[in-house]
């Protein structure tokens, strides 16, 4: 326990003083008594004290010194309950995000989707912005800074092609905080050949139409993501008809592959959803399974201990009136 006011620790003082003042009145009152009784005028005192006579001076010396401890303003650190984690959200900025079978385009509506998944985290929350296409860029580092994370989702733009691979490798790079390089299985190796570490109560919530068209295998990498706890929670977007794009005049046939996104959700431990169920995003928040922590966090007390104190007063009065018949 600490104190804003730590100089008013100086008033406790008063406290043995009349601990000290009240064993004087009762020598007193003993000695008085004992003069009346060799002249007959009172009993004698009896050889057993009545040690209850104490109880109601100890309940007001006790709340005496709450009150004068509720002077410092003492701050008491105080365990809270908090949703602790880092999420990722992966935005597939390559070309066929310009489609436009979701409105205004794929790309745009998963911007204002991920908008209000950004506005709906408590402050706990660290949240990061990847972009992939062919190459995969950390447009925000994880950060409790919402502002960030919007302007950085804001700025983002279609070009090149689509790697899905690049953009978990990427998500889990942000999460990581360091590089990390593509898991030797891609090639015919091992994938306990890249160590990345263990980060439980993260996920990567990753927008994309899923048609992958360059390496690294996005299904080694979700392997990974697994072994490392990572949750991936990939939204299809787009329709699985398709639609046509026009791209410096060659006419562009695209469609949403929920296959790959659907078996990266499975190794994960994910859920795969489509953006055209409503409230996908809704969805996607209350199923990310974060780690609830306790967290000490600085409080002050001061009402706390005046109502102890003065909750100790009144018992002590009560008690005054049931043995004596009167306040104190």
């Amino acid at each position: 326990m600490t104190f804003i006011w730590p100089w008013m620790v100086v008033a406790l003082a008063a406290v043995p003083a009349l601990l000290i003042g009240y064993r004087r009145i009762l020598r007193g009152q003993a000695h008085r008594r004992d003069d009346l009784a060799a002249l007959g005028l009172v009993t004698p005192t009896p050889t057993r004290p009545d040690r209850a006579r104490h109880v109601v001076p100890v309940l007001l010396g006790v709340a005496l010194t709450l009150m004068l401890l509720a002077l410092t303003r003492p701050v008491a650190s105080v365990a809270e309950p908090r949703r602790e984690g880092t999420v990722i959200l992966a935005f597939d900025v390559s070309t066929s995000m310009a489609a436009k079978d979701e409105q205004p385009t794929r790309l745009n509506y998963a911007k204002a989707a991920a908008r209000g998944f950004v506005d709906k985290q408590p402050s706990s929350i660290r949240m990061g912005v990847v972009a992939f296409g062919g190459s995969g860029l950390v447009a925000q580092q994880p950060t409790t800074d919402k502002n960030e994370v919007l302007a950085a989702i804001n700025r983002l733009a279609p070009q090149g092609n689509t790697a899905i691979g690049r953009g978990i490798l990427t998500s889990l790079g942000a999460i990581a905080g360091k590089v990390i390089t593509a898991p030797a299985d891609t090639e015919g190796g091992n994938p306990d050949e890249t160590p990345i570490g263990y980060y439980g109560g993260t996920a990567i919530v990753m927008l994309t139409d899923g048609e992958n068209m360059d390496g690294p295998d996005p299904l080694a990498l979700a392997d990974l993501a697994s072994a490392a706890g990572v949750r991936i929670y990939p939204i299809g977007l787009g329709s699985t008809s398709g639609s046509v794009l026009e791209v410096d005049g060659f006419s562009i046939a695209t469609a949403l592959d929920e296959d790959t996104l659907k078996q990266i959700a499975q190794i994960t431990g994910g859920t795969y959803y489509s953006a055209a169920d409503t409230g996908t995003l809704a969805q996607v928040y209350d199923s990310i399974e974060l780690t609830w922590t306790s967290r000490t966090v600085p409080h002050e007390v001061t009402s706390l201990v005046a109502a102890q104190a003065t909750l100790l007063l009144l018992a002590g009065a009560g008690l005054s009136v049931l043995r004596s018949g009167r306040l104190f």
